[in-house]
């Protein structure tokens, strides 16, 4: 079964800059699209960005839109999330996730595969 390992979080001042990587163990499934979700605490899991995998065709959340950039690897089998300008708010535990089928890809219930989380945390 494929696995996803986030990686690249941490603490950072508002402002500030981070970039997460999200590897997967193995190419056991055909990849229809990758996102990133995000949980702050006492929150639901919200959609931050999404990428088609073959075409590259991006999607953002309103709340990064112009800030968050996700981009994709396609040998490395890696995901990317480009996080500038970062806000208090963005504080969460980030989650990247795959889909081997299409489906509303904004909505976490359309992905089979979770990495275990990497956790961001933005002073003030």
């Amino acid at each position: 079964q494929a696995q996803l390992v986030e990686s690249g979080g941490g603490l950072v001042q508002a402002g500030g800059a981070l970039r997460l990587s999200c590897a997967a163990s193995e190419r056991t499934f055909s990849t229809y699209a990758m996102a990133w979700f995000r949980q702050a605490p006492g929150k639901e899991r919200e959609f931050v960005a999404r990428i088609r995998w073959h075409s590259g065709s991006t999607y953002y959340a309103d709340s990064v839109k112009g800030r968050f950039t996700i981009s994709r690897d396609n040998a490395k089998i890696t995901l990317y999330l480009q996080m500038n300008s970062l806000k208090p708010e963005d504080t969460a535990v980030y989650y990247c996730a795959a889909t081997s089928r299409p489906g509303p890809l904004d909505t976490d219930s359309s992905y089979e595969y979770w990495g275990q989380g990497t956790q961001v945390t933005v002073s003030s």
